[in-house]
C-alpha cells in the first residue's frame, strides 16, 4: 500500500513538473478504477440508451481532463474532484444524444405538472390514482410514465447540478476561491434539504439508492415491493427534486 501511494505521488510530481504524456497515461491507469466504478453505478439507469464501452470512453475523457486540471497543492482528494469531472463528461455525452422523444417529454411534463399542481392544492403527497384522475390519464399510463421518466429525470437533475457548478465555475482546481467553495457547499445543502422534505417512502428510496448504494432490486426486497414499484417511487422523487432544484437555481 505504501509503495503504491509513493508511486502515485511520484507520478503526480513528475506530471506537475513536466506535463508529459507518459506521466499522464500512467496516472490514467492508476485511476481508471474510478471510471469503472462510476460507470457500473450509472449503467443500470442508462443501459437502454448507451453501452458500457461508450460510457467508459466518456469517463476516461473526464478522468484525463481532471488530471490536467488538478492542483496537488489544494487540500482536496483527487478522487473527489475526478468523480465530478467523470460524471459530468458522461452526462454531457448522454444529453447530446437527445434520446427522449418529444412525445415522452410531453407525457412526463403532463404527469409532473399534475403532481405539482395537485400536491400544491392539497398540501400533501398524492397517489398515482389521484394524479391520473386529475390529468385524465389512466393509472397504468401514469405508472408507466413514471418508470420511463426515471432516466429522463436523473439526467435532467444531473444537468441542473452540473450546469450550476459549471456556471459558477465551482471546481477544485487551482482557480478555486473561498466563495466558490462556499457556493458548492450551498448547492449540497439545498439538495440535502429537498431530500429531507420528500415524502417518507421517497426519501427512504433516495437514501438507500444514493447513500447506501443499494440497487433498485435490493431496495425492493428491503421494502417488500417489486423492483418496478421502487422504480416508480424513485422516479417520483427525482421528479420532485428536479422541479425544486430548477426553481432554486432559476434554471
Amino acid at each position: 500500500m505504501t509503495d503504491t501511494l509513493e508511486k502515485t505521488k511520484g507520478l503526480w510530481q513528475e506530471f506537475t513538473r513536466t506535463r508529459s504524456l507518459a506521466a499522464r497515461n500512467e496516472l490514467v491507469l492508476q485511476y481508471v478504477h474510478l471510471v469503472k466504478s462510476i460507470v457500473c453505478r450509472m449503467m443500470p439507469t442508462y443501459r437502454k440508451h448507451v453501452d458500457f464501452d461508450d460510457l467508459m470512453s466518456c469517463g476516461i475523457l473526464g478522468l484525463m481532463d481532471a488530471i490536467d486540471r488538478f492542483d496537488m497543492d489544494k487540500e482536496v482528494k483527487f478522487e473527489t474532484y475526478a468523480s465530478m469531472r467523470i460524471r459530468g463528461e458522461i452526462i454531457d455525452q448522454i444529453r447530446k444524444q437527445d434520446w427522449a422523444p418529444i412525445s415522452l417529454r410531453q407525457k412526463i411534463k403532463r404527469v409532473e405538472e399534475g403532481y405539482h399542481m395537485l400536491e400544491g392544492r392539497l398540501g400533501r403527497s398524492v397517489s398515482e390514482k389521484e394524479v391520473a384522475d386529475f390529468i385524465k390519464m389512466d393509472v397504468s399510463s401514469v405508472k408507466k410514465t413514471l418508470e420511463e421518466a426515471r432516466t429522463f429525470n436523473l439526467v435532467c437533475l444531473d444537468e441542473v447540478l452540473i450546469d450550476r457548478l459549471k456556471s459558477e465555475e465551482i471546481n477544485l482546481s487551482a482557480e478555486e476561491t473561498t466563495e466558490e467553495r462556499v457556493e458548492a457547499e450551498e448547492v449540497k445543502a439545498i439538495m440535502a434539504h429537498y431530500i429531507d422534505i420528500l415524502p417518507e417512502k421517497e426519501r427512504l428510496v433516495v437514501t438507500l439508492y444514493y447513500f447506501e448504494e443499494m440497487t433498485l432490486k435490493e431496495i425492493g426486497l428491503t421494502l417488500g415491493v417489486s423492483e418496478s414499484r421502487v422504480s416508480q417511487i424513485h422516479s417520483k422523487a427525482l421528479m420532485g427534486l428536479r422541479h425544486r432544484m430548477m426553481q432554486a437555481f432559476s434554471v
